[in-house]
């Protein structure tokens, strides 16, 4: 019975090791992945987390330039986490995330928002903009009802035109 366990541990302290190596490896793959199929920019962002950490987003982002280098067109996708166990009757809400681009005049606007009910789960999300100097996301809670948002994380940048 004891060999049982300890062989059971160590497969799990081999799989665990095996695991945390590989987000790092698997982030450059991506990368270079995505570069070669057609994006002027690509790389993972987050995660971004909510105050408390009772929410977060993560994803991935790629940007395509016109011929001239003028225009571009961002995209972005993810995944959008609930990690509030609370019940809604406790005091217990909902993943909210928000994204803001700037033009190239630098005035920022929202361009996508989503919200997701539903701990221990999450949603994926998928939303592209044009002419984008900068882009930055936020993540919240919210009520399961409402739209007013609370526990706000800090603005996070993903991306800006300056940094290729």
């Amino acid at each position: 019975m004891m060999k049982r366990i300890a062989t059971g541990a160590l497969a799990v302290a081999a799989t665990t090791a095996m695991a945390l190596s590989l987000p790092s490896a698997a982030g450059a793959t991506t990368t270079t992945t995505a570069t070669s199929s057609g994006y002027d920019f690509a790389d993972s962002w987050g995660p971004v987390h909510a105050r408390h950490g009772l929410a977060k987003a993560q994803g991935w982002i790629g940007v395509e330039w016109d011929d001239e280098q003028e225009s571009n067109t961002v995209h972005v996708k993810g995944r959008l986490y609930d990690l509030d166990n609370r019940t809604y009757a406790k005091g217990g809400k909902c993943a909210y995330v928000k994204f803001q681009a700037s033009d190239f005049d630098h005035h920022w606007s929202t361009v996508y928002t989503r919200k997701y009910c539903g701990f221990p789960g999450y949603r994926k999300f998928h939303f592209e903009t044009d002419e984008v100097f900068s882009l930055r996301a936020k993540v919240c809670q919210v009520s399961p009802h409402g739209s007013y948002t609370t526990k706000c994380g800090q603005w996070s940048h993903l991306y800006t035109a300056e940094t290729e």
